[in-house]
């Protein structure tokens, strides 16, 4: 009997630890699905590193997330699935193809890319579970992100989207 009492006290303590967010996290609302980041870190990270990358971008008369009404006015219910979408889109396409000569700015790039990874995997999670339902206007909002990028060289698609990492931040924390 008293293995079974420890045993619940334990997964209480585990299940409180799990809805808790670490130093500097806080909770995002996406729709239907929670998730626990730190903006201030990424942002950090970003920070550090933005001027060397925007100087880097050839195109400045273009941009990625930008473009009119792609990240604009998401319903509530799709903002998991294009915050899904887009840190699938930042982990498989724009981070691996950002490479530079400097190991600072990898090492910088190396970390912000850590902590998508992880956000990435709690919002699979939800899409997993049915939370993170993605409407026509989702798709169509992504599908646009998606043809700016492939409308540019990899190398030059990935630095444009580092470099406008600033307004997915800005977007995420406007989160309602």
């Amino acid at each position: 009997m008293k293995g079974s009492h420890l045993f619940l006290c334990l997964l209480s303590v585990s299940c409180c630890l799990n809805l808790m967010p670490t130093a500097g996290n806080k909770i995002f609302h996406f729709g239907l699905c929670r998730v626990s980041m730190s903006v201030t870190e990424i942002r950090s990270g970003f920070t550090a590193i933005k001027a060397n990358i925007q100087a880097r971008d050839p195109i400045r008369t273009l941009s990625i997330l930008s473009y009119p009404h792609s990240l604009h006015k998401v319903k509530s219910l799709d903002r998991c699935c294009i915050t899904h979408h887009l840190f699938n889109f930042y982990v498989d396409k724009v981070f691996k193809h950002c490479k530079t000569e400097d190991s600072y700015i990898n090492r910088k790039i190396s970390s912000i890319a850590n902590s998508f990874l992880s956000v990435k995997r709690k919002l699979g999670q939800c899409h997993e579970q049915n939370r993170c339902l993605c409407g026509q206007e989702s798709d169509e909002k992504f599908k646009q992100i998606l043809a700016n990028y492939e409308g540019l060289n990899v190398a030059s698609a990935a630095i444009k989207s580092l470099g406008e990492l600033d307004i997915l931040l800005d977007w995420i924390e406007k989160s309602p």
